[in-house]
């Protein structure tokens, strides 16, 4: 056995298989594809999955990877141990239907013996007890001695999840020596300790699991493998550990560099530093592929390592934010494998960045109040910190509960995750019955309930804006299914097809007229029910409507076409933003009408002016250039082929719509849309903001409303124009000198404030009071702000040297301002305790630092009372 780094054997791995005549594949995203079982990629297979289920046809039918993974369901144990880890590759090779036992166990010795060179005598394997035939081919064909093969059970030799393929595994061991081991005579394959280590995983799936729990063979049977790259460069690099292995190694020690400590000195100072390996290695590679931070699903994992890893940092003495630093190191050590790491380093450390400054904020004022409470439960001997404290971190301060639950841990204490839970479920409630959610009728949605489960909607509104032919099959009014319904009724009719588009995928429903030979209906929305349902919700006008009758339906032609102009802008939009800030922008939701477009989308930070500027212009230009909007019905991977976007979470079936904007957009969607981007118009940006962590927000106009805005700019530009009695080209130039003559006159109006407060400071020096050395002066000036208060104390302690102020400003809103000379301070005074409680007399609250203190007060006629309580206060601290 010769020492291999980590990225060696990674290209020794797939090098051998692909003279093998496997087709080597890039890793896959960490992020599933058309896989909403999992939140991240957490095996080998698992991208593979639709070549082994026969959804898809593989490139190849021999198949070898490198795949990234990530698993989080033991992540407290991260760091404690040196075997836990979230981030790992799994090297892998694969045939769907191709090779089986025999070659994927000859070609695994071979590239254990040959390619590795470990010594065959230290290989050791495991079959499953009733795999006659890997046994034999082991033992006759390999030649592995029967003492160095093992016969294990179902539960440690057998893979299946489920009902579907599955099959026997045989997994490789090597013996590391004595060492490694725990000393007992029966230490052998399946030990819990180190010396006899799993490398290789062999599965062989060759059954078909039914739902009875029988078993059919496969009629094509496959070869899954599965090898940790980690665990392999342990072994062959002779370490301990993965925390040991060469470019693991390279993270370690640029930590312990920045930290200023020393591996492998303490045990606490090690735990961390592992932590923080381990978790730079997970974030950086999630990002890569588009994770972004946040509250809920794969982003909250990341949010919760990179937090983790954030205050480990400051375990070790870190105060600075330091972890792009430490992906920088990351990314050196694996970019010839994943390039992309490289390409996306700027994005990589911004996004890092932007969290852990926010973090940051977060921990230092939570770590605050956590700590407080921990002083609490000591004094108290309390052991558990109560569902309430721990969900008013939560609630109020942002403080991540697993966080809590950790530090408390740390400390010997724990938390009442059940009261916690019941304290959510009543923020829920509260937030339940303070939203109001009646619909369009007042009625309750479970009337929809009612209908008669096989009736459908066809929609037929992409391609005409009327039906002459329409049959109402169900009317429902209040909470009650009905036959029919009068004038003035409020109502949702329910007909067999229908040219109106439901509310769906972001877009607004239409809306428009239903008309029968008895009456009229005014659609005033149209929204999808339960089963493929349209309704069409509205008021009936004129006469009586009633199920059964033949209804002309007319979608309101204006209302739709300013709707299709705006939800074609935010195609024209995603690939706009995609081209002006990165690929890593993916919409995060949307919302359109006939007014206006909203458009939400993952990016990390505000745009600048310029960004906005490019990308509508961008916009506009593709608008100008008259693109062809064309739609079409085709198959999920035809579409992949073409390039389509595709909402992640979205479900689609298997024919999908797609619709594409000339050579310049390709995206899956089921939205109305206008034929060619020239009658969008033009498309005006009102407005970018931050909605949550990663998630921007532009809202802006297309066509006609895009037209009337720029109206009525023209309109407040010519108004501007008339009161400046000025020319509209030169509003700028008579705006900044206007500017500039209020700037002058505020300095004066300053300068004038500041000469009679120097002057009353001199008239009020005679009600200075004295305590011991120490001048004390309680003062209420009703004109004046908190700011000219702590300019008049300025100028008075200049005066007064030692001394203690008590200033009060303002009458419907109190002012206190406290200060107190250094002599005073030396002398016990504390102005934010004498402040606190002055306030409180007129029921307000406030407090500061011993020098000096601000606070806020209510009641004017109180001020009187609030001097007396400070001067009791000053005296009992001048006394102390």
């Amino acid at each position: 056995m010769r020492y291999m780094g980590l990225n060696e054997l990674r290209d020794l791995y797939l090098r051998f298989f692909e003279s093998k005549g496997h087709l080597r594949a890039n890793s896959f995203s960490l992020i599933p594809q058309n896989d909403n079982s999992l939140l991240l990629i957490n095996a080998g297979m698992t991208p593979l999955k639709p070549y082994f289920t026969g959804q898809e046809i593989p490139p190849r039918r021999r198949m070898t990877t490198c795949q990234k993974c990530i698993r989080t369901g033991d992540l407290e144990n991260v760091g404690k141990t040196a075997r836990h880890g979230t981030f790992f590759e799994m090297l892998g090779n694969f045939s769907f239907g191709d090779y089986f036992k025999k070659e994927a166990i000859s070609w695994a010795w071979e590239f254990c013996t040959k390619e590795l060179e470990l010594d065959p005598e230290r290989i050791y394997v495991s079959v499953y007890e009733e795999d006659d035939e890997a046994e034999a081919i082991w033992h006759k064909d390999i030649g592995i001695p029967m003492d160095h093969i093992t016969r294990l059970g179902k539960e440690d030799n057998f893979w299946e999840h489920g009902s579907g393929p599955c099959g026997p595994c045989s997994e490789l061991y090597y013996d590391r020596g004595e060492e490694y081991g725990c000393g007992s005579p029966d230490c052998g394959v399946g030990c819990d300790c180190d010396r006899f280590m799993e490398f290789w995983n062999l599965v062989f799936t060759q059954f078909d699991r039914k739902d009875d729990g029988t078993y059919e063979p496969l009629e094509k049977k496959n070869i899954d493998t599965g090898m940790g790259l980690e665990r392999l460069a342990v072994m062959m690099q002779n370490v301990d550990s993965l925390f040991d292995v060469d470019t693991v190694r390279a993270i370690r020690d640029h930590i312990c560099r920045i930290a200023g400590v020393v591996y492998g000195a303490d045990h606490d100072t090690d735990v961390s530093v592992r932590v923080i390996t381990d978790h730079i290695r997970s974030m950086t590679f999630m990002i890569s592929d588009g994770v972004l931070p946040s509250n809920e699903g794969r982003g909250y994992v990341l949010r919760r390592i990179l937090r983790r890893a954030a205050r480990h940092g400051k375990l070790l003495g870190i105060s600075h934010p330091f972890l792009t630093e430490i992906s920088q190191t990351v990314i050196d050590t694996a970019r010839d494998a994943y390039p992309e790491l490289a390409d996306k380093r700027d994005y990589i450390h911004k996004v890092i960045a932007s969290e852990e400054e926010k973090f940051y904020a977060t921990l230092d004022a939570g770590l605050a109040i956590l700590q407080s409470f921990v002083q609490e439960m000591k004094e108290e001997g309390a052991s558990v910190l109560s569902g309430a404290k721990a969900f008013k971190l939560y609630d109020t301060y942002g403080f991540p509960t697993d966080l809590t639950e950790e530090i408390l841990e740390e400390d010997g204490f724990s938390m009442d995750m059940d009261g916690f839970r019941k304290e959510m479920e009543a923020q829920r409630i509260r937030a339940r019955e303070a939203r109001s959610e009646t619909n369009y009728m007042g009625a309750k949605a479970t009337v929809y309930n009612e209908l008669d489960p096989a009736m459908e909607t066809t929609f037929v509104g992409y391609e005409q804006l009327y039906t002459e032919n329409s049959k109402i099959v169900a009317i429902t009014s209040g909470d009650n299914v009905v036959q029919e319904a009068a004038q003035g009724c409020k109502v949702t009719v329910f007909a067999d097809q229908t040219p109106f588009y439901a509310t769906m995928g972001g877009q607004h429903g239409d809306f428009g007229t239903i008309q029968t030979e008895s009456g009229i209906v005014a659609v005033e929305e149209t929204i999808k029910a339960i089963g493929d349902k349209i309704g069409h919700v509205g008021t009936v006008i004129d006469g009586t409507i009633r199920c059964g009758q033949t209804a002309r339906m007319v979608v309101d032609e204006r209302n739709r076409l300013s709707t299709a102009r705006n939800h074609s802008a935010t195609h024209l939009l995603q690939k706009a933003l995609r081209n002006v800030l990165g690929a890593h922008v993916e919409q995060a939701g949307s919302d359109v009408n006939g007014d206006r477009l909203r458009f939400d989308f993952t990016h990390f930070q505000a745009m600048t002016p310029e960004e906005l500027e490019a990308v509508e212009r961008e916009v506009n230009g593709k608008i100008l250039s008259a693109l062809p909007v064309q739609t079409q019905q085709t198959s999920m991977e035809e579409a992949r082929k073409a390039g389509a976007m595709a909402l992640f979470g979205e479900k689609y079936g298997a024919v999908v719509r797609m619709v594409s904007m000339g050579d310049y957009s390709v995206e899956l969607c089921g939205g109305t849309h206008l034929t060619n981007t020239a009658q969008a118009g033009c498309f005006k940006i009102l407005s970018e903001s931050g909605i949550a962590a990663g998630v921007r927000r532009i809202e802006a106009l297309t066509g006609e409303k895009a037209l009337e805005y720029f109206q009525r700019q023209e309109q407040e530009l010519t108004d501007i124009a008339a009161i400046l009695r000025a020319n509209k080209d030169r509003v700028v130039e008579q705006v900044e000198s206007l500017t500039h003559q209020v700037k002058e006159l505020q300095r004066e109006v300053s300068s004038l404030k500041s000469q009679l407060t120097q002057s009353a400071a001199a008239d009020i020096l005679d009600k200075v009071e004295t305590i011991g050395d120490i001048s004390v002066l309680c003062l209420y000036e009703k004109d004046m702000a908190a700011d000219e208060l702590k300019q008049l104390g300025d100028t008075l302690k200049d005066k007064l040297g030692a001394c203690i102020l008590v200033l009060a400003g303002g009458t419907e809103k109190l002012q206190f301002v406290v200060m107190a000379s250094q002599e005073a301070v030396e002398a016990g005074a504390n102005a934010g305790l004498i402040i606190r409680e002055a306030a409180k007399v007129t029921g307000g609250g406030g407090g500061g630092k011993p020098a000096m203190a601000q606070a806020g007060g209510r009641d004017v006629t109180k001020v009187p009372a609030a001097f007396q309580k400070a001067k009791e206060m000053i005296l009992s601290q001048l006394r102390a």
